[in-house]
């Protein structure tokens, strides 16, 4: 790279945003930070910032923004903290940032993801939600204001690296005839489908193979996650959701593959790290260091794929039909998965309700697809409202 990229990461204080910020640390020269962004952990920004020196900070909670800002002046920090949904805004479009990663989790991104492609930056994006709501709307505004957008999610990362360049919508005409999807089937996988009804927040946070946040830990063990992915594959991929296979890898080496029709399959391998793809968008079309183990397939010893059961994995089911019916009942789908995953990692509803929920969310729902940002958040907006009111009517234990 011949000069350093200013990088704004919406989300520093998760799992994406601490490895963002390891893979920057071990390539300094090539990047500055010029904004970091929290929702209310402000003691872990100011940790970042006190250490990358950012332009700015932004914590959407307003008290904590003033809290952050007083710390940061004791220590002679100049980051300037600013508060506020639309303070992501602002600086996702910054004219100092090149890079954003977009790491916020659920719909929360969906608003500072479009400010950063409506401003042509290069979008990172982790935040498989955006396209899931807004899929259409969304890679209109990437094409319409030069933007680029490339995936963070490890198995679209993995197809971007093994689909034929550039990805312009017609991947048929280059040979490619189904996307492999590979998931881990999370950490009841072995587990009967009638004990589930008893598993704990506990429980299904502790993933087997990745690291991450309590919300995505539970989407992957009831692989609403790879439903989630399906759909963003979809826009990302310009393929149909009949082109895509789901596969359940248990060890998690194989991120994804790509089949082609003279018979390849080309797959993307690699130790279960995010600083792999992280890295590779960041450095992209260049390779950079990431700070990952090399993967040593001795050690790997045997790899094993299954087809799901979509009995066991409701919600993938739940994510394809909804894909199928428009937009609208993509987004009702995901809003009520955050509520309901919410609701269980407060323990008033049990693990099995999570597609229950989802499914009589989707009830309410007509088919076909909105095309203006107000739609797309009203529907959300109802649809988190119904899915609550259900919780409380029929489900609070």
């Amino acid at each position: 790279m011949s000069q350093s990229k200013g990088i704004c990461i919406l989300g520093s204080t998760g799992t994406i945003g601490v490895n963002t910020l390891d893979v920057i640390s071990r390539n300094n020269e090539n990047f500055h930070v010029v904004a970091l962004t929290a929702n209310t952990n402000d003691e872990k920004l100011k940790e970042q910032c006190l250490k990358y020196q950012p332009d700015y900070a932004v914590m959407v909670d307003e008290d904590k923004a003033e809290r952050l800002q007083k710390t940061l002046s004791k220590h002679a920090c100049e980051t300037h903290v600013i508060s506020g949904k639309k303070s992501l805004e602002f600086v996702a479009s910054h004219h100092s940032v090149d890079y954003v990663m977009a790491a916020i989790v659920g719909a929360a991104g969906l608003l500072p993801n479009l400010a950063a492609a409506k401003a042509g930056k290069r979008v990172m994006l982790a935040n498989k939600e955006s396209l899931v709501m807004s899929g259409q709307l969304f890679m209109d505004t990437i094409s319409q204001n030069g933007a680029e957008l490339l995936p963070i999610d490890s198995e679209h990362n993995a197809i971007f690296q093994a689909m034929p360049l550039p990805l312009d919508g017609v991947q048929q005409k280059k040979g490619v005839t189904k996307i492999l999807l590979t998931g881990s089937g999370g950490p009841f996988r072995e587990k009967s489908t009638d004990s589930l009804k008893d598993v704990t927040p506990e429980q299904a946070i502790a993933h087997p193979n990745w690291v991450m946040g309590k919300k995505i830990s539970v989407d992957s063990a009831t692989m609403m996650n790879k439903g989630l992915e399906v759909i963003e594959a979809c826009w990302l991929f310009d393929v149909s959701v009949d082109q895509i296979q789901v596969v359940i890898h248990p060890q998690s080496i194989i991120h994804s593959m790509v089949s082609y029709v003279d018979g390849s399959v080309i797959a993307q391998l690699g130790n279960p790290d995010m600083r792999t793809p992280i890295a590779y968008s960041l450095g992209y079309p260049e390779r950079i260091e990431a700070g990952v183990k090399q993967l040593d397939i001795f050690d790997a010893a045997r790899m094993d794929f299954e087809k799901p059961d979509f009995d066991r994995y409701r919600c993938l089911q739940l994510a394809i039909d909804a894909h199928k019916s428009g937009g609208f009942a993509s987004i009702a789908l995901n809003a009520a998965n955050e509520i309901a995953v919410d609701a269980f990692l407060n323990k008033q509803i049990r693990f099995t309700d999570i597609p229950l929920i989802i499914e009589k969310s989707l009830e309410q729902v007509t088919s076909g697809t909105p095309n203006k940002i107000d739609d797309i958040l009203d529907q959300d907006l109802s649809s988190r409202n119904f899915a609550n009111n259900y919780i409380i009517a029929n489900l609070n234990y």
